[in-house]
C-alpha cells in the first residue's frame, strides 16, 4: 500500500520520496560506485545501520526508484538498480556533487569530475547512464 503524501508540493513529493540523507546515499552508491548488493551498502563509509538501510531500500522500491530482483547466480540474493524514475535523478546529484564541492574544502570529488561536470554536463550524463545500462 502506498502510503499518501502530506502535499502535492513539488518540493514535498520529491523530499517524501528520496530526500532522506540515506536514500540519497545509497542512489550515489548505485550510480557512482557500481554498487548493487546490501552487503555494499552496509560497507559505504558512512555507516548506515541494518534497519535503516533495510527500510530506505523498501521506501526506494515502493516509490519505484529503484528495483531488486533475484540474482541468477545466487539465489538468496537480490541486486538492486535503478529504474527509469531513478536514473532521472542523476542531475539532481551532480548539482548536489557540484555544490558540495564548491564549498567543501575537504571534497573527496575529484578534480577532473568537477571540471567535465562545469564543462560538458549533457554529456557527463549520457555518459553515467550508457555505464548504467550496461
Amino acid at each position: 500500500m502506498k502510503k499518501e503524501k502530506r502535499s502535492h508540493c513539488p518540493i514535498n513529493f520529491s523530499l517524501e520520496s528520496f530526500g532522506d540523507k540515506w536514500s540519497l546515499l545509497i542512489i550515489r552508491d548505485i550510480i557512482f560506485k557500481n554498487k548493487s548488493y546490501y552487503g555494499e551498502f552496509l560497507d559505504s563509509e558512512e555507516k548506515i545501520s541494518t534497519n535503516i538501510l533495510a527500510n530506505r531500500l523498501s521506501l526506494l522500491e515502493r516509490e519505484n526508484i529503484i528495483r531488486k530482483r533475484k540474482d541468477p547466480a545466487n539465489s538468496s540474493k537480490y541486486i538492486y538498480s535503478l529504474t527509469e524514475k531513478g536514473i532521472a535523478l542523476l542531475p539532481i546529484l551532480l548539482e548536489l556533487i557540484h555544490w558540495g564541492a564548491k564549498y567543501d574544502p575537504d571534497t573527496d570529488a575529484p578534480d577532473a569530475f568537477i571540471e567535465q561536470l562545469e564543462a560538458d554536463r549533457e554529456g557527463l550524463i549520457w555518459e553515467i547512464v550508457a555505464s548504467l545500462e550496461k
